[in-house]
């Protein structure tokens, strides 16, 4: 399930994710990717292999959902790596596109 400050963090954004869920990995086996993301050590050491050799992009973030102390610090790290990735995600948008544009 989604995380309550997850949700609320995005949602100040102005993105709601309230109909979102966690997905398995397996639900993405049978598709193929330009480009595999990852965003915690754990997950990068671990990320199995995908079909056609997609480039791999890693991102460490610490967990927000570890974070201890007052509600307000723990909504304040949800809040703190929501705006790194959109920040990071525009960046890589923006990249993909350059390189595509290169390539035409």
């Amino acid at each position: 399930r989604l995380h309550p400050s997850a949700v609320q963090a995005l949602e100040a954004m102005g993105i709601d994710i309230n109909q979102q869920r966690s997905k398995h990995l397996d639900e993405f086996r049978d598709q193929s990717f330009d480009y595999i993301v990852t965003v915690c050590d754990r997950v990068r050491e671990s990320c199995p292999t995908f079909p056609g050799d997609p480039e791999r992009v890693h991102w460490s973030f610490p967990d927000p959902a570890a974070v201890e102390g007052s509600k307000q610090e723990r909504y304040h790290a949800f809040e703190q790596v929501a705006l790194q990735l959109v920040t990071r995600i525009r960046d890589l948008l923006i990249l993909i596109e350059r390189e595509q544009g290169g390539k035409a």
